[in-house]
This record gives C-alpha cells, structure tokens and sequence, in this order.
C-alpha cells in the first residue's frame, strides 16, 4: 500500500518525483503529495485524489530543488483529502516526512505528544510519527538521523519511511520496517523507492533494506545502518526489468495488456525448467532443498487473494499427482491461530509483490517453529524471496494493473511444475510426466486460441453489463477459477459476485436464482461433467441466465445456455490455465463498459503491506 520516491542529485526533483509517482500510483490512488528542499526552504505540495491533480496543482508553480520525497496514498487512518495527503512536516517546517505502513500505537503517542503541546492538523497516524521525530531531537539535541533512530525505538507497528530537511539540503533518510523500501543508486545521485517500477529509468543498481535498516544518503555516499545505529554491508543488485515491460504499449489499460501477454508470460515461466523430451523438472531455486521437500510429511501453502485461488489449485495438484497432503491457509488466519506444525513439514507461501504483509508474516511463524519454507513471487529480491529458504520466482515481468491476472496462471503454471518435480521417481514414471509435460510445453499456443475470443466474449459483456449479481460455479481443478472468476468481477466491475463448488449450489445460492442472476459455470468434459450438466439444469429450470465455458468441439450446451464459450481441449489438470482467462477478458470488458477505472479500482492497491 502507498508509493514513496525520494531523490537527492544533481537533476530538479521535482519531475523525477511526479514521473516515479506515476509509476506507483498501483500501490494507492487516494491522494498524493511531494516535499522539496528548495535552498534553506521546505515547499511542500499535495493534493487530494490521483497523481494528475498533484501534477496539474504544480504545472504552473515548478517548485526547484534537486532533494525531495513524494508519496502516493492509500488511506489507512483519515479520509482522502489534503490534510491527510503525505508529506507531514514538523510543527517548525523544517523537515518533511512520508510513510507507508501502521503505527499500531499511534493513539498513546499522540496523547503524549499532545500534552507537551503539539497540535494535529491531521487524522493520520503518520503525522504523530512526525512530531515524535521532531520531540525527540529536540530533547536529547540529536541530528535527524539520530533522531529518527531513538524515534523508531518507540514505535509500534509497519513503516517504510523517506525524510528530507531543510536544516541539512545534503541529507536523504529512509528506514524501513514491514514495508518495503529499496536504494537505487546512479552516478552522483540516489533514489529511494517502494519498488522498483519508480526508479527503473533511471539505474538498475539497487540496494534493498531490510526489517529494522534505515539509510542515511547523502549526496557523496550512504550507509545503511540498524535503528540501533550499528553499520551495515550491504549487497548491491541488478535489477531484471525493462523499461518497456512498465509501460502500456499501446494497449488500454495495463490488465489488459497483462492479460494478453499471459502465452509469452507463461513461455517465460517454464523456460529451461519443463523438459518435456527427457521426462523432468528443473527448478534451480529449489534443488538444494530438494530432498527435504521430497521427505515432507505434510505441505501447508499460505496466500491471500488470488494467490489463494491458485494455491487451491495447487493442492489438488500436488495431492493428485505427488501424493502428498495439502493444507491452503488464508495467511492473514494462519499466523494469529496458533498453527501446529510438525518437523517434516514444509510451508510454501505464494505472493505476486513478495511484500503481502500477512504472508510475510506467515513466513515468519513457519521459520519460528523451525519448519522448511519456499516462496513462490514474481519479484526478485523482495522481502519474501529473501526471507524464505529456497522458492521459485515466476519471471513473468511487472505486473501494474491492480486486479492480478497473468499472476494467477503463472502461480497455477509453477504449482504444476512442482506436482511433477515431486512426482518424478515417486508416483509417475518418466513417460507419465514426459506426458504431462507436453501437455504443459502447449498451454502458452492454447491460450493464445482462447485470447483470440477476446471481441465475442466483449459482445457478451455488453449484456451483462447492468448485472448487479453473478455467480460462478465449477468442480475439481475448477472450483478455484470460480472463485478467481467471481473476484476479479467485484474488484474491477463493482458486481457483487460469488464463486461456490457447483455442488453446494443447492445448499443455499440457489434461492438467488432468477431471470437476473447470470451463472457461470465451467463445464468441461472431465470427471464431473454429467454433474454439471444436472446443476445447469437445475439453474435453467429457475430461469437463470447461463454462461459455459466448456472444451472443443462440445455443443451439447448449446441448447441449455445463452452463451458458450469454447477453449482447447488439454489435461484436466492444467484447465485452469485456459477456463480463467475468458473470466479475466468478461471482468475486463464488463468493467470498461461500465466506465470503471480497470487498472485502479476503487479502494483497492495491487501490494498489500498493512494489515
């Protein structure tokens, strides 16, 4: 949640910071602000709603200074207006500050700070962080850094933090604790960001703090130090991401771009690991932790969201195919219930960003209780990737459109890949997985015949448009693409959705059915499918509206449905990768008919760092 840049160099800050805002506007859109130290002042402009009225609000009035900190919200205490905009400042305007993150004790704090007589122009928990900083230094008559140390030593809660003052125009501070921050560093210049979609165009070396590091920069160096003030050596990474992969490229919107790149994505994501002709997986970031996932007893996988979805997905694969139990944890449960874990077994967490506040911390009580642990994330080096003993990373390029969708199938793709490397030597022979392998090395042109429906499934929308509920119903390895179906139609179209095992349909939803209500059902020809003949009977005798998404050349539907949609025939077992993309291309095309922001929904940011 929130975007943070900050810049010290030789360049004016001021379009440096607009443009990085810009590129982290996915990660909040309430309101946005930026402070920039313009010789021995502090000028400080923010402004309610998208980075675009902050732009407009400085077009005329170019603020000149080469140090400074910009923010993009998305409000956690306060509503969206200028007041509640970052940056803070002191009480003297001698320095500014933004964060992202929860000061969990915010509100004792603030009544002691109110005692010694501060006032509150704001309802924000960041602006108490503010005074404190100031409150402190002042007492013991420390310099900001120090300042900020002693601060943060009193603090409750998740913070990523970026300082500038205009009492030191040399001085660029930033400290983390739950959310991320990474130093970007350039010839004679440095950059603070929330990730690195804001700094990409201007360097690729980067350094990432960590839980209880801050930065001190300055404009001939930094060092990265504790709170507690001890020195750090940090490692310097190369960051992997092209320019062109942030931008729309000629598309809409960024998730529709996202979702037609998923055959190139999926390419890139089983590139030099399916081995189809030799029978085997190759997964690098786990082959030294191998044969201990090989020995588990038990797999726990923990996510949130959509990532979720495709962990229920990975659990009908991995027991299907490896024979090993799986457990899927909604991570913001697993870490308050007191979960009983054993020697033998492993937890796997899944996170697009690799910063999910809720799976890192699910992270952390798996390592706690002394348990394996595998992220699965597209981000390199983010907290995730490093925290967790070994994982896998889905090499699928930036995702910015808020509501994930080539995420989803590469998560699902990795999963698959795992089932098969668990597989191999255990419960599958070397042609078994040689075969499922094929059938994985196909999946990307597959998609690409489904994606070619993109103009008839838009056509559909605009009948479906003024729906005000949907349900979405499937079996097996379909069930969590009704769930992901039924999401990515509330986040970006406002529809009130749901998804349910087609079979609990009777238990309860069916009483919703009538002439208004759409049902979505997949309904391919596996296992289940008489069953899921009989539940679109049964919606049809209502009067329902149905949509199928059933395999070629099946018409039986036809005469049952109002809409049938048809994807290539593959394994029962990767359908996923092919039944959820003509649900993404329904939501998208739904959402932009009804004049809805696709790529910022309302309330929501694509990286869920707080609680």
């Amino acid at each position: 949640m929130c975007g943070i840049v900050g810049y010290i160099g030789h360049q004016q800050a001021d379009d440096l910071l607009l443009t990085g805002l810009k590129r982290l506007e996915y990660r909040g859109y309430d309101s946005a602000g930026l402070a920039i130290v313009d010789g021995d002042e502090l000028v400080v402009r923010k402004q309610s709603g998208k980075v675009s009225a902050l732009v407009d609000s400085v077009t005329n009035v170019r603020v000149r200074g080469t140090l400074g900190v910009g923010h993009t919200r998305w409000a956690t205490h306060g509503f969206p207006n200028d007041q509640n905009a970052h940056p803070h400042t002191s009480a003297d305007g001698s320095f500014a500050l933004v964060h992202n993150g929860i000061i969990e004790n915010y509100a004792t704090l603030r009544k002691q700070l109110q005692e010694k007589g501060y006032t509150f122009a704001s309802e924000t928990d960041t602006e108490v962080l503010v005074h404190l900083i100031d409150d402190v230094r002042k007492a013991m008559n420390l310099d900001l850094p120090e300042a900020l140390s002693h601060a943060l030593s009193r603090v409750v809660g998740t913070y990523g933090i970026a300082i500038v003052s205009a009492e030191d125009p040399d001085l660029l501070l930033a400290a983390r604790n739950g959310s991320p921050l990474l130093l970007g560093i350039n010839e004679n210049e440095y950059f603070i960001a929330s990730d690195a979609s804001a700094l990409i165009e201007h360097t690729r070396q980067v350094v990432y703090l960590n839980d209880g590091e801050m930065a001190v920069v300055r404009r001939g160096g930094y060092e990265v130090r504790t709170i507690g003030n001890e020195p750090l050596q940090k490692e310097v990474h190369q960051l992997e991401w092209e320019m062109e992969q942030i931008e729309k490229q000629g598309f809409e919107h960024f998730m529709l771009k996202e979702i037609m790149e998923q055959p190139k994505a999926l390419e890139d994501c089983m590139r030099g690991r399916v081995r189809a002709s030799e029978g085997r997986v190759v997964l690098g970031g786990l082959l030294d932790v191998m044969d201990q996932l090989q020995r588990a007893d038990r797999i726990i996988i923990a996510a949130c969201g959509t990532s979720w979805h495709s962990a229920l997905v990975g659990e009908y694969l991995i027991e299907e195919f490896a024979r090993v139990p799986v457990e899927v944890e909604y991570a913001s449960e697993f870490r308050y219930r007191n979960p009983i874990l054993r020697e033998n077994d492993v937890v796997i967490v899944i996170s697009q960003s690799g910063e999910t506040a809720d799976t890192l911390a699910a992270v952390r009580e798996a390592k706690q209780q002394g348990v394996l642990t595998l992220g699965i994330c597209n981000v390199v080096g983010s907290t995730i990737a490093r925290e967790t003993d070994a994982g896998v990373y889905l090499h699928i390029g930036p995702e910015i459109g808020v509501a994930s969708t080539k995420a989803f199938t590469a998560q699902v793709l990795v999963l698959a890949m795992l089932a098969m490397r668990l597989a191999e030597g255990r419960t599958l022979s070397q042609a078994e997985i040689a075969h499922n392998l094929h059938a994985i090395s196909a999946i990307p042109e597959k998609v690409q015949a489904v994606l070619d429906q993109s103009e008839t499934i838009k056509q559909m929308a605009k009948v479906y448009r003024y729906a005000s509920n949907f349900l979405y119903l499937g079996r097996g390895y379909n069930f969590p693409v009704a769930l992901e179906g039924a999401l990515k139609l509330k986040e970006i179209s406002y529809i009130h959705a749901e998804g349910y095992p087609a079979a609990e349909m009777k238990h309860g939803p069916i009483a919703l059915i009538d002439r208004f209500m759409p049902v979505v059902f997949t309904a391919l020809k596996d296992r289940t499918y008489d069953k899921i003949i009989s539940n679109i009977e049964e919606v049809v005798a209502r009067e329902g509206s149905v949509i199928a998404v059933t395999d070629e050349p099946n018409g039986e539907l036809d005469r049952l449905c109002e809409y049938v949609i048809r994807i290539p025939r593959t394994e029962e077992f990767l359908s996923p990768l092919l039944t959820s993309i003509p649900l993404q291309l329904l939501s998208y095309h739904i959402a932009v008919m009804r004049g809805c922001n696709v790529d910022q929904p309302r309330n929501l940011a694509k990286s869920v760092t707080v609680e």
